[in-house]
């Protein structure tokens, strides 16, 4: 022992660096060898084309159909909003290189913001680069060593980030489990304050959280509701508003973050939409908000001509929901198990990893781009593919991409 620590002694400080280099290679490649093992190994697939419902793929001839896009409302390509974005990009940059309360606020940023707030009919609204960095940087600028946040066990991980983040008592109830959040909130009374959140939207599994059961514990029990909108925005509820609105209950969630790297644009972007008070503490509190670049002028300028688009007619949200309709009752008829409720976001369950890497590559073969989920973006035993419906999608495109799922799935006995 002691001559063994001798002689890490005498190692240069070139040596010792590289014997420590090789130790975290060591273990790094073990942990690599294990997701291979495990067949859940996540590959890049490098698409040459503009996102739409027709793609390219570096390595494979022909269109390839896109199944798999956050691209709901199928703006990330439409004339409009790509010319919105180059305007914006002539007019007012490439970037701002600075944080908004520097020299990184533009007229567009608070046009932007302020459209935001009226589509949600809210007081004010706060951008920021992400909805990731949105949900990091709510609960840590709200919330105290006297208060309590109530999440849903299978609330979206950057939710769970944020509330890691913030000094408040966290209390984690059963997915969806009503009777577990009353208890959860009975025992949250001795703090100040009581958060609820919750995705509006479950993205793996495409359910929907009871908003208006949420709503009445919140009012029984004294607790303020935080509803992550990111796969609801821009095509859930009768104008596309979101969950709160599909369950009636917008006067009585709180705030809202959402993203505009979905429905809206499908660039980047996030943001917080609540009352001007909470607005107005985070511009002053909120760290990824103060720490971080504003959100670039092409992508404001792409978001607010998607929210235009929205605003003025709905059409392309009834589009989408018969489509979505379509997709799931002729892959349950199949005999396929698909997840959640009436979504776009349609998991097709088959429970093994391997299985679904290995469906979704035969899918690849047959034109269809899919990707599986496994373990750990999905508990282990719930591997799945998931599909995403996009308005922009035909009857034709979404038959064909049912067939595709037929002939696989018979082909790896995920069908009889």
């Amino acid at each position: 022992m002691w001559m063994s620590s001798m002689w890490r002694a005498t190692l240069s400080p070139g040596r010792r660096a590289h014997s420590a280099l090789a130790q975290l290679r060591g273990i790094v490649e073990g942990e690599l060898e294990g997701i291979r093992g495990a067949g859940s190994w996540k590959s890049e697939r490098v698409i040459t084309s503009r996102q739409g419902p027709c793609i390219r793929v570096d390595g494979i001839s022909g269109g390839i159909l896109n199944f798999c896009a956050n691209n709901y409302l199928g703006l990330s390509s439409h004339p409009e909003v790509i010319q919105a974005g180059v305007q914006a990009l002539e007019e007012f940059g490439a970037g701002l290189s600075s944080s908004r309360f520097i020299c990184g606020t533009q007229s567009i940023h608070k046009n932007l913001e302020a459209k935001i707030a009226r589509f949600h009919q809210r007081e004010d609204a706060i951008l920021y680069t992400s909805c990731f960095d949105a949900n990091a940087g709510l609960f840590e600028a709200l919330l105290t060593p006297e208060d309590a946040v109530l999440s849903d066990e299978l609330n979206h991980a950057s939710i769970i980030d944020g509330i890691r983040l913030c000094k408040a008592h966290k209390y984690r109830y059963r997915h969806l489990d009503m009777a577990d959040l009353e208890t959860q909130l009975k025992e949250a009374q001795k703090h100040r304050l009581r958060l609820v959140a919750t995705d509006g939207v479950f993205s793996m599994d495409g359910d929907i959280a009871p908003l208006q059961e949420i709503c009445r514990l919140a009012v029984q029990y004294g607790a303020l509701v935080f509803v992550d909108e990111s796969h609801a925005t821009g095509f859930f509820g009768p104008t596309g508003r979101g969950t709160d609105e599909l369950l009636g209950v917008m006067d009585q969630v709180t705030f809202i973050n959402s993203t505009l790297g979905k429905a809206l644009g499908g660039a980047s972007g996030g943001y917080t939409t609540g009352p001007e008070s909470l607005i107005s503490l985070l511009r002053q509190r909120s760290r990824p908000y103060l720490f971080s670049n504003s959100l670039p002028p092409a992508v404001v300028g792409c978001a607010s001509k998607a929210l235009d688009l929205l605003m003025e007619s709905n059409a392309i949200v009834q589009s989408m929901a018969a489509k979505t309709r379509r997709f799931r009752s002729k892959m349950e008829a199949a005999g396929f198990t698909i997840s959640g409720a009436d979504h776009p976001i349609c998991p097709v369950m088959l429970g093994d990893a391997r299985l679904s890497s290995q469906m979704a590559d035969d899918m690849l073969k047959r034109g269809i781009y899919v990707i599986g989920f496994s373990y750990p973006v999905v508990p282990k035993g719930k591997a799945r593919i998931r599909v995403q419906i996009s308005a922009i999608h035909s009857e034709e495109d979404i038959d064909r991409c049912v067939e595709a799922f037929v002939e696989v799935g018979r082909l790896h006995g995920a069908l009889p």
